[in-house]
Order: structure tokens, then C-alpha cells, then sequence
């Protein structure tokens, strides 16, 4: 018995692939007879066709999406202003090294490199709090 237009017509209803279509072996019969959608439909509701499980990963775990849109941009951004306040503090700290020794020279060097100061005003004043030690 040929019914490979019934399950065509099933995973159309059903709107799933054919091979998760699947025919019980005893009601044949009945799933021969079956014209329109809503026989489908009804054979299904009825456990005559059954719809298998999706196979493989994609049912366990979605697979991870790209970021699309600006992400480069918003990096490219985020980096240039890091450039610039950093070559500032530098020239600052690089000009008033002569003042404050070698030792806190090379100190105020590694709190630029880790951000600890966002602007010439904060490194202004911790240098002013060295001199007056």
C-alpha cells in the first residue's frame, strides 16, 4: 500500500517534515481513506498518525546566534576613547615626572594603564597629594 501522498499531505497539515510523519501499521485502512486536511487532522487527534521528536542537538540546545548591527563600531569607539585619554594622562604624568621621582613616576604609569584615573583633573590632584608628602 503506497501512502507516500498521505504523508505528503500529513506533514503539510501538520506542518512538519515527512520523515517525522509516521503511520500506525494497523490502522492503514483508515489512513487510506483519508482525503482532506481535516482527515488528517482527525487521525491524528485520533493516534492513528503520530509525529516523531525533532532528532539531533538542535532539540537540546539552540545553536548560538551571531550579533549583528554595530558591535565593531561600538568597540572601535570605546577603544579610540581610551587612546586619547590615556596619551593625555601620559604626557601629563611624562611632563611632571621631573617632580615627582622616578618611583611614582612609574606608578602613576601602571594606574593609567589600569583606568584608575578618567581624567587630567583626578591625576592633577593625586600628584599634588604626592608633593605634599
Amino acid at each position: 500500500m503506497n501512502l507516500r501522498n498521505k504523508k505528503e499531505l500529513a506533514a503539510r497539515t501538520l506542518k512538519v517534515g515527512k520523515g517525522r510523519i509516521a503511520f500506525v501499521e494497523s490502522r492503514k485502512d483508515e489512513i487510506k481513506e483519508a482525503i482532506t486536511k481535516q482527515d488528517i487532522r482527525e487521525l491524528v487527534a485520533g493516534g492513528a498518525i503520530l509525529v516523531k521528536e525533532i532528532k539531533g542537538r538542535k532539540k537540546i540546545e539552540k545553536r548560538g546566534r551571531r550579533k549583528t548591527g554595530n558591535v565593531k563600531k561600538i568597540v572601535n569607539k570605546r577603544k579610540k576613547e581610551y587612546v586619547i585619554i590615556t596619551r593625555k594622562l601620559r604626557g601629563y604624568a611624562e611632563r611632571a615626572a621631573p617632580q615627582i621621582g622616578r618611583e611614582n613616576f612609574k606608578k602613576i604609569r601602571k594606574k593609567i594603564k589600569n583606568r584608575e584615573f578618567k581624567n587630567k583633573k583626578e591625576i592633577k590632584k593625586y600628584i599634588e597629594e604626592l608633593n605634599k608628602k
